[in-house]
């Protein structure tokens, strides 16, 4: 069956789009903390460094996670796997757009811009990833979720807490 002949039902396939991004974030979550903290290190390490250049080691991890999206997207589209298929690869192209918008551009500020955050989901998510990167190592660290963060006081409670973390020197 042609890809374009479907009738899609926009209510499930919204739910199933809006669900893989929820879910994306559970998925990176476990990557940062047990892949890109574990045995990952080797190009994660990279983005704990100043960077010099456009570039990063680290960044080969957004080649590996747009893999089963265009995967996904070239399937369900090309091969007939189904609509499901096709919002599943949206979902995840759509979280690693997220991704790239927040942490790259808005907390490392990979692309020049004057956005300053002034809502506390801003402002959280911000503070978060700072704290996230107050360690020098791959132990010890705080807060592996990109669009979700717990409260910064008690990142700060549990970086204080932690013998395994070694604390990057402050700036100034």
């Amino acid at each position: 069956m042609c890809p374009y002949n479907r009738i899609v039902k926009p209510i499930p396939a919204i739910i199933l789009f809006l669900s893989t991004i929820l879910a994306m974030e559970a998925v990176a979550y476990a990557a940062h903390r047990w892949v890109m903290h574990g045995p990952g290190w080797f190009l994660h390490a990279s983005h704990h460094r100043p960077r010099s250049g456009s570039f990063e080691l680290n960044d080969v991890y957004a080649v590996i996670f747009a893999i089963p999206s265009i995967l996904l997207l070239w399937g369900g589209v090309q091969l007939d796997w189904g609509d499901w298929a096709i919002w599943v690869g949206a979902g995840i192209a759509a979280y690693g757009a997220i991704y790239f918008g927040f942490h790259d551009v808005i907390v490392h500020q990979r692309i020049a811009h004057r956005y300053v955050a002034r809502s506390a989901y801003m402002k959280r998510i911000v503070q978060a990833h700072r704290l996230h990167h107050a360690t020098t190592g791959k132990h010890g660290a705080v807060s592996f979720g990109f669009i979700w963060a717990p409260d910064a006081a008690k990142l700060k409670r549990q970086l204080a807490g932690n013998d395994d973390a070694r604390l990057r020197a402050p700036r100034g």
